[in-house]
């Protein structure tokens, strides 16, 4: 999650606090290892990305939070094994949603501003709709389990009362149609 924003300034907020997991959450989480690659792969060159692989042990290139955290430069995301699917669906949806400029600058901190940060929990949760083996419950779970905090106190009542502006905001910028589905376009 790259440029995480201040629980308290903002309805859909995204805060993690230090640099990893709560303890609690760190075992319960889906990581990488448990899914197959091909289709994460095929997802994010989707979006002109491409997924490089780390040995494991190794520090992750572009990584905000360090540890095992997915980490960002330009249009490679760069993982191991032990990095959490929702971490490595965050940081794919922070290239997709950033603008051009800032894409191909794009060396470990995102950026962007409170709209677009909604907009990037919005599109993970979609993203992990298109997954084999994860899905919206899981990545619901997952991201309240790993300590992202919204205002309502929970991943799903965001996303059921409280995400109508990351949808309009998707929408605006062609990431997603009227209907919330896919384009398999970046912010243009």
């Amino acid at each position: 999650m790259s440029g995480g924003v201040n629980a308290s300034a903002a309805p859909a907020s995204v805060s993690m606090p230090g640099s990893g997991p709560p303890p609690d959450g760190e075992t319960r989480v889906l990581r990488l290892f448990s899914l197959p690659r091909l289709p994460l792969a095929l997802l994010l060159a989707r979006y002109g990305m491409q997924l490089r692989l780390v040995a494991p042990g190794e520090l992750i290139p572009g990584s905000y939070w360090g540890e095992s955290e997915a980490g960002l430069i330009r249009d490679v995301l760069y993982a191991r094994l032990d990095t959490p699917v929702h971490s490595v669906l965050h940081e794919a949806c922070h290239y997709v949603c950033m603008s051009p400029e800032r894409r191909a600058a794009l060396d470990r901190d995102a950026g962007g501003d409170h709209a677009e940060e909604c907009a990037v929990c919005l599109l993970q949760i979609l993203l992990a709709e298109a997954l084999p083996g994860v899905g919206r419950e899981r990545m619901l779970a997952d991201m309240d389990a790993w300590g992202y905090s919204f205002r309502l106190g929970s991943a799903r009542a965001w996303l059921e009362q409280d995400a109508a502006d990351a949808r309009e905001w998707l929408q605006r910028e062609g990431v997603v149609d009227a209907s919330c589905g896919l384009t398999g376009r970046c912010r243009c």
